[in-house]
């Protein structure tokens, strides 16, 4: 166990974690020349797509030092605050952290947010700073704001260059003699933390585990403390670039079990692996449940797929714990499920994988926070989508979720960026000048305001140099009301959205003028209107396509142009009873990206 290491990355978006593992992979050879790529451990055509870490992937390496073989465990995380609860399970796994910030940008807001996750969990903390080798670099700067941030010397700071591999040798020995090996008992009873999990349609479901005591050998007949349930253990093994099975596991390894489980429910993620003839006394404690920020309705474009999106959901949870889905109806949409998200760059990658790794076409809603209203008799509801909202006249108060925001900028673009909070209901809490021209704004935010597109705004108005982190901070009064989206009279429930009642009007105006193109022209004229409540706030109207009736008229007495119009006039009418007006997905996800 003495020779064992396990560690994390932890970083700011963009700061250089995975070619960063790139390189330590190359400098062990883990990864021979001819499997090297450019980020090697990003294997999600997404990532590679998007350029983003979404998973946290872990390897082991060897190095030899001083004449001995050490095993280095790495696990590569996100660094997108959608993706934190990621960066909490593999932290969980650690011992040690490497902390990466980038020479160009210095310290941005995930850094500080990864840090205090690292810190909580008692982690040995290795800062690094990398892209040295670039022109923009200012290493001295970042240096300083480095042993600000931990009250560490210049000399335990290490600087490296990811791209071109300088400095990563010494990282190597640092990680080596910094990291503490882990702590645990070989021959205690088996105690191992679950900390992810996927799902394979030849093997069923594989299991990643970190054990803290005890030993674990293939055929072992093991059962997981929460769910109760026990299997066999068909392989156990370590993670290189591929599994490689292996007799027996320790004390302080990390590795995979293999034991035919079909059903997803049986896994979860934080769960403790032990053996059934000498069970540990108690389960890990200190792993958290996920706290969605966002949740909106995923329904089947046919609705005779449900029961298949069940499954695929079911299946995409194993790989992202954060999900969390719950089945609901809607009048527009048939059967579906509400779920929640840590964010919408979040809910846009799982729509995306839903439909490239199981092939599901589906729609989703417009996302809600979730709200608490107090009712007039004293009950107290928690409400996710605009209809589970109760009528105005049993409403006493509804409060909303408030997030207090971090942001990190430049002073030039301070001005901007208070406004921008300002204009989003925000409570001014806070400045601090980090350097001279770098300062960190502390803000309270109204949860449903940040949902949509402050982080985008929040980046155009500083050209890329904002950061932005939050945590939730409790739950205030407000004024909210629930806007409703007619058709022909008809209320479209998944269009339907709880918003500030000064907020109400432009967007209910906007969404009709976005509906009007997007909604195919009839053979009657369609009304797009904006409700709160009974009253009509917005209109607009997708004119119908006509026939010329009156073609075959030439000249002649008016009255038979007024008859031929009559009758186009009542079957107009009674087509109008009948039809029904679709409602194309483009439409859904228009009225996410109102400006």
């Amino acid at each position: 166990m003495k020779n064992i290491r396990n560690f994390c990355i932890i970083a700011h978006i963009d700061h250089g974690k995975s070619t960063l593992a790139d390189r330590l992979l190359e400098v062990t050879n883990t990864v021979s020349q001819r499997e090297m790529t450019a980020q090697v451990l990003d294997d999600m055509d997404l990532e590679k797509e998007r350029g983003i870490t979404i998973k946290s992937h872990a390897i082991q390496m060897n190095y030899p030092k001083d004449g001995q073989d050490y095993v280095l465990n790495l696990i590569d995380t996100p660094g997108h605050v959608d993706f934190s609860y990621e960066v909490s399970r593999s932290i969980a796994a650690c011992e040690g952290a490497l902390l990466v910030v980038d020479a160009t940008q210095g310290i941005q807001a995930q850094t500080i947010s990864n840090l205090y996750l690292a810190v909580d969990n008692n982690l040995e903390i290795i800062p690094v700073m990398n892209k040295i080798d670039l022109d923009s670099a200012h290493p001295e700067e970042v240096a300083d704001e480095i042993m600000d941030l931990l009250g560490c010397s210049r000399e335990d700071i290490l600087s490296v260059s990811a791209k071109t591999g300088e400095g990563v040798p010494e990282l190597l020995d640092a990680i080596v003699e910094r990291i503490p090996a882990p702590v645990g008992d070989e021959n205690a009873p088996l105690q191992a933390l679950i900390f992810d999990s996927v799902f394979n349609s030849f093997r069923g479901i594989i299991s990643y585990f970190r054990i803290i005591n005890g030993t674990i050998r293939t055929n072992d007949h093991v059962k997981f403390v929460n769910t109760g349930k026990d299997y066999h253990a068909d392989e156990v093994g370590v993670l290189r670039l591929n599994m490689e099975p292996r007799k027996v596991l320790k004390a302080g390894d990390v590795g995979y079990i293999i034991s035919g489980i079909k059903t997803s429910k049986e896994v979860q993620v934080g769960d403790t692996i032990t053996h059934v003839d000498n069970p540990c006394k108690e389960a890990i404690a200190g792993f958290e449940a996920v706290k969605p920020m966002v949740y909106a309705g995923v329904y089947p474009v046919d609705t005779d797929d449900y029961e298949e999106l069940r499954a695929s959901i079911e299946k995409l949870q194993l790989n992202d714990a954060s999900l969390t889905f719950e089945p609901e109806s809607s009048l527009a949409l048939g059967f579906g499920f509400r779920c929640g998200f840590l964010g919408l760059l979040h809910m846009e990658i799982v729509q995306e994988r839903l439909t490239r790794e199981f092939n599901m076409d589906v729609i989703t809603t417009v996302p809600n926070v979730q709200y608490k209203v107090q009712l007039t008799n004293g009950e107290e509801l928690n409400v996710y989508n605009p209809s589970g909202m109760p009528e105005p006249n049993n409403i006493a108060e509804v409060y909303e979720p408030y997030i207090h925001a971090q942001i990190i900028t430049k002073a030039d673009y301070i001005g901007p960026v208070i406004k921008l909070c300002m204009d989003k209901r925000g409570q001014l809490k806070n400045q601090t000048y980090l350097t001279t021209d770098r300062i960190e704004i502390t803000f309270d935010l109204p949860l449903g305001e940040v949902v949509f597109d402050f982080y985008d705004k929040l980046k155009s108005i500083s050209k890329g140099y904002a950061s932005f982190d939050y945590y939730l901070n409790g739950y205030q009064p407000s004024k909210l009301v629930k806007l409703e989206i007619l058709l022909n009279g008809d209320p479209v429930d998944a269009l339907s959205t709880l918003t500030f009642v000064d907020n109400a009007y432009p967007i209910g105006r906007k969404m009709c003028e976005k509906l009007k193109d997007l909604i195919p022209r009839q053979q009657f004229d369609v009304a797009i209107q904006a409700a709160i409540g009974s009253k009509i706030i917005a209109r607009e109207t997708v004119r119908q396509v006509r026939k010329d009736v009156t073609a075959k008229c030439y000249g002649g007495d008016i009255t038979r142009k007024r008859k031929l119009l009559e009758k186009q006039k009542e079957g107009k009418k009674r087509m109008r009873q009948v039809g029904n007006v679709e409602v194309p997905q483009s439409a859904f996800l228009a009225v996410l990206k109102l400006d």
